[in-house]
């Protein structure tokens, strides 16, 4: 296996090319990252008042909804905390908030016990407050897993095969077959179609529609571009070390309960 950073840039999120594996494999790396890389939401709510339009659970949805930054190494999960998912400062957090109207309320209003978990969008609207209105609650936050709740989930990750072409030689006498890729990655030059850059072609088969006696186009099952667009509670390189991490724990469990089988 072979680890290589894509050439192309994308704003705000990480791209890069795994070679030799299968679809499985690269499935089982997705599915690592979205699933089992842990990350803090708020998971318990005590509202001790609500004089906004908003329903009590609807606020307490939202809220467990905010991305906080997470902190790996001062939280662990709660099945792994010495207090056996009592709860403890290993591993949850208290929050608050209180506010008056007439206001609005953002997720920068909410104080934290600690200054390193914070929510990634300080100016995401919770709710409004008119004259006379009061919010205040208690929450209490932890550390979980995408494959147990939505809100814990750390982003997108996919994934595609790296575009493999086959095209004849010498056959173009004009340049349709280039004009149609909406990624304008193709060009004809004495009646030969090259590639300019494969990693940005996303295999929408545009150029084999319009030549398709010519133009083969097709996802390699051997090497595989990835793509990682974090929510801000991680960096795409925590969120890959992390899963990884994750899944050789699995294993070495797995293989520790198998020699106990003999």
């Amino acid at each position: 296996m072979e680890v290589k950073t894509s050439s192309l840039k994308v704003k705000n999120k990480s791209r890069f090319l795994i070679k030799g594996i299968n679809n499985a494999y690269a499935n089982t790396i997705r599915r690592l990252i979205t699933a089992e890389t842990p990350v803090m939401a708020i998971d318990e709510v005590e509202i001790i008042c609500n004089d906004s339009a908003l329903y009590d659970e609807i606020l307490a949805h939202r809220l467990g909804l905010v991305p906080f930054t997470t902190d790996l190494k001062s939280y662990v999960l709660k099945e792994d905390c010495k207090c056996k998912g009592e709860g403890c400062a290993q591993c949850t957090l208290k929050m608050t908030l209180k506010k008056s109207g007439p206001c609005n309320v953002y997720t920068s209003d909410i104080k934290t016990q600690d200054p390193k978990v914070k929510p990634v969008f300080p100016k995401m609207l919770l709710t409004k407050l008119l004259e006379g209105q009061n919010i205040e609650f208690i929450a209490i936050a932890r550390l979980g897993i995408g494959k147990e709740h939505a809100k814990f989930i750390p982003g997108l990750c996919f994934y595609q095969g790296y575009p493999e072409f086959k095209i004849e030689k010498g056959k173009f006498e004009n340049d349709v077959c280039a004009k149609v890729c909406p990624k304008k990655i193709l060009v004809v030059k004495n009646k030969n179609l090259s590639v300019t850059d494969e990693e940005k072609c996303d295999l929408c088969g545009a150029c084999h529609d319009c030549c398709p006696e010519f133009v083969q186009v097709h996802g390699s099952s051997e090497d595989f571009i990835f793509t990682i667009e974090p929510w801000g509670q991680l960096d795409e390189k925590e969120m890959l070390v992390t899963a990884i991490e994750g899944f050789n724990k699995k294993l070495k469990s797995l293989a520790d309960d198998i020699k106990d089988l003999k």
